[in-house]
């Protein structure tokens, strides 16, 4: 048994198909197929299922599979141990994103990074929020950045911000005219929100809960253009967090946005998350002081011209 091919054996859990696997390891279809044979002859089990149609790995591979990421992430922290012993600035960082945080924010972080770390490859992955949590737990990103709460004790959280929501309204809503409003006046009101899976969708729905809003029966956003769009066709009334109606998101003329007044207005907190156990502490957490120092100014609604 070698690393090689426990690589390939995740690559197969992940990928669930021989050539999709293969091309993902750089190799042959029939030697990643030869390679996980041999793996399944040393071990003595059956690992995969194999139909012409559909690859399936067996209870056992799955946990042969589990096991073998965690040790092939272990041997890539090593890995980056010694790296960022002689660099600790450049090399790769895997760093994930949540869909509604990710155009908004990036824009205004990525160039001081860029300037900070110029050696330093960034790559950035926009996932839900589960699907980044789960790449993290597994080692196949550095670092992620989310909504809190995380909860999960191997997980470290940093936090960076938090970011305010706005109401959005049709121009000729009965709100649209004032100024600020309190959760009171959502009372009653049907929110237009995104699918299920969106961490948006939970954080709306506990200020709905709140404020004793609902969600807007027979649709649901996928993003939130798609709710600014709907928006603007008069159909509904949506939360948008604050960082999406800032520069460089275009403003629609036939949209309000109404901030609330309250003592404890509706917001979400951001954090940075990795892993407790993680090599690059140190690092991540000088990456993470480059997003909290987001400006003031775009966590407050612009001013009305």
């Amino acid at each position: 048994m070698n690393l090689r091919d426990l690589k390939y054996l995740v690559a197969l859990a992940d990928h669930r198909h021989f050539g999709r696997a293969a091309a993902a390891c750089f190799v042959s279809q029939p030697t990643l197929s030869t390679q996980i044979r041999k793996l399944e002859d040393e071990l003595g089990v059956t690992l995969v299922e194999r139909s012409p149609r559909k690859i399936m790995l067996t209870p056992t591979g799955q946990q042969v599979a589990e096991r073998a990421r965690r040790i092939v992430g272990d041997v890539e922290q090593m890995k980056e141990v010694a790296r960022r012993s002689q660099d600790p600035e450049a090399g790769v960082v895997r760093l994930g994103i949540f869909p509604t945080l990710a155009p908004y924010l990036l824009p205004h972080v990525v160039p001081s990074i860029r300037r900070r770390f110029p050696q330093l490859e960034l790559l950035l992955i926009e996932e839900k929020s589960d699907q980044l949590l789960a790449r993290l737990r597994d080692g196949r990103l550095d670092a992620a950045v989310l909504a809190l709460p995380v909860h999960d004790e191997q997980m470290h959280a940093e936090p960076l911000f938090e970011e305010p929501f706005v109401l959005a309204v049709p121009d000729a809503h009965p709100l649209a005219s004032r100024g600020s409003i309190t959760l009171d006046a959502l009372t009653d009101q049907r929110l237009l929100l995104l699918e299920d899976g969106h961490c948006l969708r939970d954080q709306a729905l506990d200020v709905c809960h709140l404020a004793g809003a609902a969600e807007k029966s027979g649709f649901q956003g996928t993003s939130l253009e798609t709710l600014r769009q709907m928006v603007a066709a008069n159909v509904g009334v949506t939360l948008l967090p604050m960082l999406a109606i800032q520069p460089p998101v275009a403003e629609s003329p036939d949209i309000r946005l109404i901030g609330f007044d309250d003592p404890q207005p509706p917001s979400r907190r951001i954090a940075m998350v990795w892993r407790r156990s993680s090599a690059m502490t140190g690092f991540l957490q000088a990456l993470a002081q480059l997003f909290a120092a987001l400006p003031a100014h775009l966590l407050t609604l612009p001013r009305a011209d």
